[in-house]
């Protein structure tokens, strides 16, 4: 079942968009007309802006938000994916992918409940700080044998990469959880673990006894 296209789970909104709701057209003619970019913020680290000109090396642009027009310097503008590249699931896939870009994407995913997003082989976690319906048995099962390009961002899909790699390779896994202090390593690593369990009941005996000279490292 491929997950991206099945709605009828009321959790769903927490794993992935609807894609065909970011291909706005009257957004994508705005991003177009206004020449939008990222400049620095001394709050917000970026916002949006338009550029209205140019002033040998400065630029003059109006903030989106606040209509209020500055100059910056060339060399701190950065570009702005088209709004199609909104709430992208894995941001190896932007066409423009700088500082700006990460964080915005990040951010924005997080304010649409979507805490897990990739980049490239990494999966990327922002702690909601809220238990979120994403860990029944349910999910799991929804992960379980399929492709990670086939199902949204998921600590599962890591793990079920890892475990069939495990089986397929015979050979031992590992998967490294890493961040601050608070960042939500030890509730990821129990998600790994409690996924790896989950996997591994529903297989028959022999296929566990044939494995069981390999295993996955969770560091």
């Amino acid at each position: 079942m491929d997950m991206d296209t099945d709605r009828s789970d009321p959790f769903m909104k927490y794993l992935a968009v609807d894609r065909n709701q970011l291909n706005d057209q009257p957004t994508q003619a705005e991003w177009t007309q206004k020449r939008l970019v990222w400049v620095p913020h001394d709050s917000q680290g970026f916002v949006s802006a338009g550029i209205k000109g140019e002033r040998g090396d400065e630029v003059e642009v109006e903030i989106a938000e606040t209509g209020k027009r500055v100059l910056v310097d060339k060399d701190v503008i950065q570009k702005m994916n088209p709004p199609k590249f909104d709430k992208s699931e894995d941001m190896a896939e932007l066409t423009c992918l700088n500082e700006a870009c990460v964080l915005h994407n990040i951010k924005d995913r997080y304010y649409s409940g979507l805490i897990y997003t990739y980049s490239g082989l990494f999966c990327v976690v922002v702690n909601p700080y809220k238990r979120l319906p994403i860990y029944t048995e349910n999910i799991m099962e929804r992960y379980k044998g399929n492709k990670r390009h086939e199902v949204p961002p998921h600590v599962f899909a890591v793990t079920d990469t890892a475990y069939r790699s495990m089986l397929q390779d015979r050979e031992d896994q590992s998967i490294l959880c890493t961040g601050e202090s608070g960042a939500g390593k030890t509730e990821n690593t129990k998600k790994v673990i409690q996924y790896l369990a989950y996997v591994a009941a529903s297989k028959p005996k022999g296929v566990i006894q044939h494995a069981v000279s390999n295993h996955i490292s969770v560091i």
